[in-house]
């Protein structure tokens, strides 16, 4: 069953509040949506992840992982305000299309478990938070697990991580060694949690009273660092009005002066009304995220993900922002006229058909082709200040891939394509040196998944394998070969012959070709063929690989009047220059990348000393330039060392440590490994 929204609030918006629920995997972020829908009536029966029947989660990647692989829409509507929700993956290797979606969301929730020592898990998003602008909220689930004196121990941690105040909204009340409830810092409520239903209000339990009147005086005085006459009354001893403590929570928290801490469990519907009365009162209107995004006056569509699946083919999930949106209304895609296809309002994988969108809705739009994630389209009328660009993860995991059966080589770069274009986080090419198909992704774990869905979605199964490294050769020193072509076979034969001499040129130099004939022993218009030759027979050197850094010199040859042509002089210039390199001590040479690792801060070390297991070189350890508490380490690496290296350097680091690597060098290769690596090559050869 799809989603059919009211069409007019009760207090007159017609606007939707998209609220995008981020955070660490494992946090519960598609238990809070589906308990969010249950709350607000928008579904009749609260699924569960176990069960793998909630409204989010229901590819079956999702299902099979039992975690989000893609963010999930969703619209439910509450006491007559209009609201989506933007479930994001948060597993780093899924976390692509979160980010992309993330500046569409008017509000985000930060959904975390109590645990002080995971914590640091959560770093990461505030900090993109802070980046981007964009108002949010912490919201600790699970608080039915939380130990003794777990919230302040997780405050103390969370908050050297956030640029903005913590505002501790909820303390918990305790009955033994278990959260039966809550108390309500703003308006002095005590209320105790009931499983599957709303909260109920009871009194006050006086073990709660010391620590409720520390933590409100604190959560006030944190409002009046933004409030003048709040500062005022506090200073007097005034208790300040009920109604003014409220307007403050909502003006600071919607322009992103503070971040509240609120408290609940989304498998037991603790505290879940409570954020939803947080969201009607405090999340902000869709006006700032379309000034955020670029939207200067008139209507627009931020497109944030394009998907190709199922039988509607293409769509462009996106958020309409100013305007109302109908179907067939016109944008302009790359500066073309482009009218929309149908409508539709999404409820997880459930999609139903709507003939307009409100502003603040997030909807999938058929027939906008041109449209790309990241886009912000207009009307005519439209003012645009240019789009609103999130720099996705960087791939740091590769594969090579093949089809398993060869009929399937055709479709295998149409899937590709699109499943490029739905995911930010992957990339293909087709290398021309190694003639390998590569699919790079942000882990092992997500390029696993989207093999998995190149199979189920377009019926293209591959195998993969490490793609290959681009190992060169060199020469250390100079040598001269003849190369001769002679074949008579009745008629015209073929003949050419040419002398080269060839020598090493410095690290980085490439290929330098010399004409010194002399007397018209060549003549001029075989010259290049004799090049030519030369060059095809540095794509494979002696070792098996592309040679470089090598000059060579055309000093003298011979010609026939008839028999000549360019295609025996270039078969003599490939005979002399394989020759002439098997003379000149060839060696290996192994890519180096210049490697910078960011991890969290007492980490550094441990990060140095993989990179040293894997052959790398420590530039240094030093402070993070922009982060605080993290550190960066810089090394050169061989390639070589890179397969795997994301996969330990987030085991070291509870998952935080991330790098970035890019080509440096080339660099020489001896002894046993080398001998290795020209042993694989010649038996790939073979």
């Amino acid at each position: 069953m799809g989603y059919t929204p009211n069409t007019t609030g009760t207090n007159g918006s017609t606007s939707t509040r998209a609220v995008a629920l981020v955070g660490p995997a494992g946090t519960g972020k598609t238990s809070l949506a589906e308990a969010l829908l249950y709350a607000s009536g928008a579904i009749n029966r609260q699924g569960t992840i176990e069960a793998g029947n909630t409204v989010g989660d229901a590819s079956p990647e999702a299902r099979s992982r039992r975690g989000s692989t893609e963010i999930n829409c969703m619209h439910f509507d509450y006491l007559g305000d209009r609201f989506a929700l933007i479930d994001t993956p948060g597993a780093a290797g899924f976390a692509a299309d979160g980010l992309a979606a993330l500046p569409a969301a008017d509000m985000a929730i930060v959904v975390i478990d109590p645990a002080p020592e995971r914590a640091a898990l959560a770093e990461p998003m505030l900090r993109r938070l802070d980046e981007l602008g964009i108002p949010h909220a912490i919201f600790v689930n699970k608080i039915e697990t939380a130990r003794s004196g777990a919230v302040r121990n997780l405050i103390a941690e969370l908050q050297p991580m956030s640029r903005e105040p913590l505002a501790l909204r909820q303390i918990p009340i305790w009955e033994g060694e278990q959260v039966t409830g809550y108390v309500d810092l703003a308006l002095e409520r005590a209320y105790r949690y009931r499983p599957g239903k709303a909260s109920e209000r009871v009194d006050m339990p006086g073990a709660v009273l010391e620590r409720e009147k520390a933590e409100r005086s604190h959560l006030l005085e944190t409002l009046a660092d933004f409030d003048d006459n709040l500062m005022e009354a506090l200073l007097m001893d005034e208790q300040p009005d009920p109604d003014t403590i409220m307007a403050d929570l909502a003006v600071d928290t919607g322009s992103n002066k503070i971040v509240p801490i609120l408290l609940g469990s989304a498998l037991t519907d603790g505290g879940v009304n409570r954020l939803l009365k947080f969201l009607r009162h405090e999340a902000p209107a869709p006006a700032a995220a379309g000034e955020r995004l670029g939207l200067a006056e008139g209507g627009a569509l931020h497109v944030f993900k394009v998907t190709n699946a199922g039988a509607m083919g293409r769509l462009a999930l996106a958020r309409v922002l100013g305007e109302p949106l109908s179907e067939g209304a016109e944008l302009l895609v790359d500066g073309e006229p482009s009218r929309t296809g149908s409508i539709f309002f999404m409820q997880g994988d459930k999609t139903a058909k709507q003939a307009a969108a409100a502003p603040g809705d997030i909807v999938a739009v058929a027939k906008v082709d041109g449209a790309r994630a990241g886009s912000l389209l207009g009307g005519r009328k439209t003012s645009l200040r240019g789009e609103f660009g999130v720099t996705p993860p960087v791939r740091n995991a590769a594969l090579a891939i093949t089809t398993r059966d060869r009929k399937d080589d055709v479709k295998l770069s149409t899937a590709l394509h699109r499943l490029c274009e739905e995911d930010a986080g992957l990339h293909w090419l087709q290398d021309d040196a190694s003639h390998e198909t590569i699919l790079r992704g942000i882990n092992d774990e997500h390029l696993s998944v989207v093999l998995g869905r190149l199979d189920r979605r377009y019926g293209v199964a591959v195998e993969g394998h490490p793609p290959s490294i681009a190992y060169r050769e060199s020469i250390r020193k100079p040598a001269g070969a003849r190369g001769r072509h002679k074949k008579q076979s009745g008629g015209h034969g073929q003949y050419g012959d040419c002398v080269i001499e060839i020598r090493p040129l410095g690290r980085g130099e490439g290929f330098r070709f010399e004409d010194r004939i002399t007397g018209g022993a060549i003549p001029r218009q075989y010259i290049p063929a004799v090049e030519a030759g030369i060059r095809d027979a540095m794509e494979k050197g002696p070792l098996g690989f592309p040679v470089v850094d090598v000059a060579v010199t055309l000093t003298d040859g011979s010609f026939h009047s008839v028999d000549s042509s360019e295609l025996a002089f270039r078969v003599a210039g490939r005979m002399a220059m394989a020759e002439a390199l098997a003379k000149s001590a060839p060696y290996l040479l192994e890519p180096v990348m210049r490697v910078s690792v960011d991890t969290p801060s007492g980490t550094g070390s441990k990060a140095g000393s993989v990179l040293s297991s894997r052959r790398g070189r420590i530039l240094g350890l030093s402070p993070h330039p922009d982060w605080a508490r993290w550190e960066r380490v810089d090394a050169l690496l061989p390639e070589a060392g890179i397969h795997g290296l994301d996969a330990e350097l987030r085991s070291l680091s509870q998952g935080l440590a991330g790098y970035h690597a890019e080509f440096d060098h080339l660099a020489e290769l001896g002894g046993k490994q080398a001998d290795e690596v020209v042993k694989a090559r010649t038996a790939q050869a073979a």
